[in-house]
């Protein structure tokens, strides 16, 4: 629930097909998609994603392209 987020200080990033002005109020970022069909929103809402979890991943002085505790699962 993201109000208990907010409560507890945790920092919240809303990703979103809307303008929902409730979700605004709520979230401290929202990053909004454009409107598709809704099978298709998955597939679009992962470059977003995968672009802040990147750039967490930089602020944080991680390695990106070598991440730790990742398996090799083809040899």
């Amino acid at each position: 629930n993201i109000e208990e987020i907010k409560a507890r200080g945790g920092p919240v990033i809303a990703l979103t097909t809307e303008r929902n002005n409730a979700l605004n109020k709520l979230a401290d970022d929202v990053i909004f998609l454009p409107k598709t069909l809704e099978m298709l929103t998955p597939i679009l809402a992962v470059v977003p994603l995968q672009l802040l979890a990147y750039h967490c991943a930089i602020l944080k002085n991680r390695d990106v392209d070598k991440p730790r505790n990742l398996a090799k699962s083809v040899t």
